[in-house]
């Protein structure tokens, strides 16, 4: 039997060619062969339905052509793996040896069940929902990412969470796949950044092949993308991601995604994407509370087995309010401080260590601060840093601005964009270079950027 699935798999790899066959074929698992019927299983419905579609006759008729008591071929979604299968071969068997070798379970779980790591992005072991520390601020969001991967049915589609940064969007993505890929290793899941699936689809275009992009991204039960902001005016990239997500939702895939900010507000979207977006479920992770960034430190102090003195947790979440990034690096350096060094984490200590750190949260500037400030001192209005205008006298103020943006604030490049005009987070990357140049060469303009740092500092 296995001898003849290789041949009829030689067979069809010559007519289909090695792209289909590695997308449609490969996946497949023979699992038994018994009056005249040969049962084959295969990982996903879509899978299935395009099998059978496309390649269901024609492997009838090869594996006929071996056996001629096999008249008809059933292929079936399998959930679980069964101790006796034959799958498809991944290299061009030799007919006249005896058997392919029998395939290796590691390879069997990552190619045909489970997590996609072939295109999905690693997934962070400390990121479950047991390590995420529930408060007010994130309780519904907590609650919905949770009961999205506990469903054994769609229920609500996108689950789209949304939050500024480091509070956790991501930390629930990742407890989602992980929870999925423990309880139910058959379903496919895909996860990975909006930014990743921007680059995998330039690159199927360019070396044409928006087939077996299409078919690995329309065939998995679970398609999670983070930071969807980024796609925000890539008319191409929305393009194809709207077709995606179509698909995923007539086929009853369950798709979760995470932004910076709410499908409406989403500047540089399509209107039609937009209205999808929020045709399921939006939850949000509101800034932190007091009592939640202690708790998030306990917690944290407890699983990396420190001792934490209470005064000192206390002290951080009073300091630190911006992020859960943040919290958690200010916890590990402390603790990485009294392990190097040998000193007890005492209140003294840890303001020497973070004084950095402290500095900055103590004075928090805002964008519309350094625009107002940048303005003001080249002598333009606040409407040009807005504004289409590229007059030098305009423009490189603007630069200065951006960079100063990236500089003092934790803003991300994109949401910098966005508040200079709508522009692209590469015009904030190119003004950044430009303005570090520009220092290096000219010490009468660096005399002025570091005049501007230390006026928003103080």
């Amino acid at each position: 039997m296995e001898s003849q699935w290789a041949r009829v798999c030689d067979r069809l790899r010559e007519e289909i060619g090695e792209a289909a066959y590695q997308s449609w074929l490969k996946p497949m698992t023979v699992r038994d062969v018994s009056d005249g019927q040969v049962r084959i299983s295969v990982p996903t419905r879509f899978m299935r339905d395009w099998v059978v579609a496309h390649y269901a006759d024609r492997l009838g008729t090869l594996w006929n052509g071996e056996d001629p008591a096999v008249h008809t071929v059933d292929i079936f979604v399998q959930p679980e793996r069964a101790s006796q299968t034959i799958h498809a071969p991944s290299a061009r068997p030799d007919a006249r040896k005896a058997k392919p070798a029998a395939p290796n379970a590691r390879d069997d779980e990552a190619n045909h069940l489970g997590y996609r790591q072939d295109i999905s992005a690693p997934l962070d072991q400390r990121f479950t929902f047991e390590n995420f520390v529930v408060g007010k601020p994130n309780e519904f969001a907590y609650a919905a990412a949770r009961r999205v991967a506990e469903a054994t049915s769609v229920l609500f589609n996108p689950l789209f969470l949304y939050g500024g940064v480091g509070l956790g969007k991501t930390h629930l993505m990742h407890a989602i796949a992980w929870h999925i890929r423990k309880v139910d290793p058959s379903r496919t899941v895909i996860y990975l950044s909006a930014e990743k699936f921007m680059y995998r689809f330039i690159r199927a275009l360019r070396e044409q092949n928006t087939v077996d992009f299409k078919d690995q991204f329309r065939s998995v039960d679970v398609l999670m993308i983070d930071d969807v902001q980024f796609i925000s005016g890539k008319d191409s990239t929305q393009e194809e991601f709207f077709h995606t997500f179509n698909a995923l939702v007539d086929q009853g895939r369950q798709i979760v995604l995470s932004a910076d900010k709410s499908p409406s507000d989403l500047e540089g979207m399509e209107e039609r994407l937009k209205s999808r977006l929020n045709c399921g479920l939006v939850a949000d992770i509101h800034a932190t509370t007091y009592e939640l960034r202690l708790g998030i430190l306990q917690s944290k102090a407890e699983q990396m087995a420190a001792d934490i003195p209470r005064k000192v947790m206390e002290f951080l979440a009073h300091k630190i309010t911006v992020n859960v990034r943040e919290l958690e690096g200010a916890l590990n350096r402390i603790i990485a401080h009294a392990q190097l060094v040998g000193r007890d984490i005492s209140l003294e200590t840890t303001q020497e260590v973070l004084h950095d750190l402290l500095r900055a949260n103590d004075r928090r500037v805002t964008i519309e601060e350094i625009q107002k400030r940048v303005a003001s001192h080249f002598n333009i209005r606040i409407s040009d840093m807005h504004s289409a205008r590229r007059a030098r006298s305009v423009a490189r103020p603007r630069q200065v601005a951006m960079y100063l943006a990236k500089q003092l604030t934790s803003r991300s490049l994109p949401e910098i964009g966005r508040k200079f005009g709508g522009r692209d987070h590469t015009t904030v990357m190119h003004a950044v270079r430009k303005v570090d140049e520009l220092r290096e060469h000219d010490s009468a303009f660096a005399e002025d950027v570091e005049l501007l740092r230390r006026m928003l500092e103080v």
